[in-house]
């Protein structure tokens, strides 16, 4: 693999708040976005370290060969205040790539969280830190070091990553909090917007008729889908 560390191009900044004053308030914003449009990605399957968690930003991929796991630490000074960084290990468990030195340097940076295909460890910390990750599963040993970004390493930076069969493109907006991950294209985030303020709209409609009584028949003819 060839190293790669290509800028990221982030969506405007006014699209994330967008996103994060309609969804951040409200229950499972992971799927109300992945029911908002067909386009929108899903990825499941991966632990938050608290329940409560949940960010937006735009992703910071990272691409590692399952074979040739090493510290990504170089690739923090990349990052920017409310980045996501996706870290792609392809499900290897066998080390961990994230841990507590890695995000307390998050934090200081600005960072708003990662979502790690693989295994992270120190979760006692990161509790602590109150920094948010979302991960495969924890191995107490840790990856190699990686060489400087100006050498030979097996490290690709911002280029389309694939987690659990889900594309994710540099700068896709992540949605993440308890239920799992959703990636929203910033070409798609004005409809995803829009259907989600519909959607939010019906589901409240359809709670108040659930609250006085409506039965399961009456909402599926009035909705056909709930």
């Amino acid at each position: 693999m060839q190293t790669t560390y290509n800028e990221l191009v982030r969506p405007p900044q006014e699209v994330v708040d967008a996103l994060c004053g309609m969804l951040l308030p409200e229950y499972s914003p992971s799927c109300l976005v992945a029911d908002a449009h067909p386009r929108v990605g899903a990825i499941g399957g991966l632990l938050p370290v608290k329940r409560e968690h949940r960010v937006i930003g735009p992703a910071l991929t990272v691409d590692l060969p399952e074979d040739g796991l090493v510290d990504i630490l170089p690739v923090l000074p990349t990052a920017q205040p409310g980045d996501v960084i996706v870290l792609a290990c392809h499900s290897n468990t066998r080390m961990a790539m994230w841990g507590g030195l890695m995000a307390t340097l998050s934090q200081m940076a600005g960072i708003a969280g990662a979502v790690v295909d693989g295994a992270i460890r120190d979760v006692d910390e990161l509790r602590d830190l109150d920094f948010p990750v979302w991960y495969r599963a924890t191995m107490p040993r840790r990856c190699p070091p990686a060489a400087p970004p100006d050498t030979d390493t097996p490290v690709q930076v911002n280029v389309p990553v694939l987690i659990d069969g889900e594309l994710v493109q540099p700068g896709d907006i992540v949605v993440a909090e308890e239920n799992g991950v959703g990636v929203v294209p910033p070409a798609l985030a004005d409809e995803v917007l829009a259907a989600t303020r519909q959607l939010l709209a019906k589901e409240s409609v359809i709670r108040d008729k659930i609250n006085n009584n409506a039965t399961l028949a009456e909402l599926l003819a009035e909705f056909g889908h709930l």
